[in-house]
This record gives C-alpha cells, structure tokens and sequence, in this order.
C-alpha cells in the first residue's frame, strides 16, 4: 500500500506534515516578526491555518486510531503528542506513520 492516496494512514501523514510545516512557520517566522517588528500581519494570518491543520491532524489521528485498532498506549498518544512539539510531526512521520503506511 506504499504511498496509496486511499489510504487513511497516508493522509494522515500528509496532514502531519502541513500542520508541522504551519507550526514552523508560525513559531519561527510569524511570532518574531510580531514581537521583534511589531508586526502582528503574519499571526493573524498563518494562526487560524495552523489551528485549522491542527484541528483536522487530531481528528485524522483519532479516526485512524479507530479504523486501525491502535493501541492508545504504544501509538495514538505518541502521534497526537507530536503536534505539540516543534518538529514532532516530521519525527512522528518517519518513525512511526511511514511504516504503517507501508504495511
């Protein structure tokens, strides 16, 4: 099933990944530019694309957990912790999702 655009797995991933790119761009672009140029434009403007892309990865995470009978102790709350650190969706991709995926 490698890289199948049907796959709940596979959207999930793409899901982690634009919600970790908006993350990235928010915390390493958006904030500074608002407390450094006092510029709050880019903020208002990547935040509610990032909660957006939030919203729907913990969505797609507790939907996939179900459809694939995760066990919430060895892989749900790994994947639904990564969306709140910087970097944690790439991480949670590669280590995790990416062999699911394959499977």
């Amino acid at each position: 099933m490698k890289n199948n655009f049907k796959s709940s797995v596979f959207r999930l991933r793409i899901m982690g990944i634009l919600e970790g790119i908006s993350l990235l761009i928010l915390l390493f672009a958006a904030v500074p530019r608002k407390y450094f140029f006092h510029d709050p434009s880019w903020v208002k403007a990547i935040g509610p694309v990032h909660g957006v892309f939030f919203l729907l990865f913990i969505f797609n995470t507790l939907s996939v957990a179900v459809e694939q009978q995760w066990k919430f102790r060895q892989i749900t709350w790994k994947v639904l912790l990564a969306c709140l650190v910087p970097f944690g969706t790439f991480y949670i991709d590669r280590k995790i999702l990416k062999s699911l995926d394959q499977a």
